[in-house]
């Protein structure tokens, strides 16, 4: 199976769906796709393109919502999250309180996908700041199959959510397996020893980096954790009972409440007396530039910097 980009898969399955179901409505913070001109066109009377104003995105949104539209709302990662806190904050978390409403923010760009255009639009804090919003759901997938997947989860649930998309074409994880959509994560090694618990662009890292472990003879599990807020915790763990250590790898700042958080919130809460080992990057910004491979290196995501700090974890089990 071909890769696509994780934004072209779901915005196709929007365009499909328009069609058949009159409550879909789209807006834009002026972020185009290929697809999004087929929805423009044969969608016009539910097509906005807001400009470059993410605030005022929200705050369209939240209307329509309010008026019985499923909504979807399309910008750079960076700027969907961070420039419009506040308003995503009142009339999403807040209201959806009060109010049903059913609002899709779409954020492309998650991490070093924009690896060439620095800081200000590469996007390390998205999973902390969209974790601390109540009544939010979160979702991360690594490949287009499950992007795909996950706007039928978008359209029946209700609830305000954050769909963070890698803006590069990633490899095809699911070809032949979908993800488990219900549990919000998938296994896809099984071990004994340690677990690498990753998020995103991450899981092909932790996959890439399990290779090299069993090769050299740990027996490692590998899981994708795409839904970073309402995965099936019993399954999860479940799951994760046979392992001595978990490693959790996330394209974040590491220690600052993200992936790492969950776990250890979870380890804490049902006392599962597992050791555990946050990887992500080092807090700081860095004006570097580079391919992705090279910055995650730097900053302690890269597979040789988490063989290091994995291997060092080991030998305290």
């Amino acid at each position: 199976m071909m890769p696509r980009a994780m934004r072209d898969a779901f915005l196709e399955k929007i365009w499909q769906s328009m069609e058949r179901d009159a409550s879909l409505f789209f807006v834009s913070a002026d972020f185009g796709s290929p697809v999004l001109d087929k929805i423009r066109a044969d969608y016009p009377d539910r097509f906005v393109n807001v400009g470059i104003a993410e605030q005022n995105l929200i705050n369209v949104s939240a209307g329509l919502a309010l008026e019985g539209y499923t909504v979807f709302a399309y910008a750079i990662a960076s700027f969907i999250t961070m420039r419009c806190y506040e308003q995503t904050r009142v009339n999403l978390a807040l209201l959806s309180e009060v109010r049903p409403m059913n609002v899709n923010l779409i954020g492309v760009g998650a991490g070093y996908s924009y690896a060439m255009s620095g800081p200000t639009h590469q996007c390390y804090e998205d999973i902390t700041l969209m974790r601390a919003l109540p009544n939010f759901q979160l979702l991360s997938p690594a490949d287009h199959i499950t992007a795909g997947q996950l706007f039928t989860q978008c359209v029946s649930q209700s609830g305000p959510k954050y769909l963070r998309f890698d803006a590069q074409t990633l490899p095809v994880l699911y070809a032949e397996e979908l993800p488990d959509g219900q549990a919000g994560f998938h296994v896809h090694r099984t071990g004994r020893r340690i677990c690498l618990i990753a998020t995103g662009y991450m899981v092909h890292t932790a996959l890439e980096v399990a290779g090299q472990l069993v090769a050299a003879g740990q027996s490692v599990g590998v899981i994708d954790l795409f839904n970073l807020t309402h995965c099936d915790l019993d399954k999860l763990e479940k799951t994760l009972s046979p392992y001595a250590g978990l490693i959790s790898l996330e394209e974040g700042f590491r220690g600052r409440g993200g992936l790492d958080a969950l776990l250890v919130e979870l380890t804490t809460q049902r006392d599962w007396g597992k050791k555990l080992l946050g990887l992500g990057v080092e807090p700081g910004y860095r004006f570097e530039l580079g391919s992705r491979t090279e910055l995650h290196e730097q900053v302690g995501i890269g597979v040789q910097s988490a063989l290091q700090r994995i291997r060092d974890f080991t030998r305290t089990l």
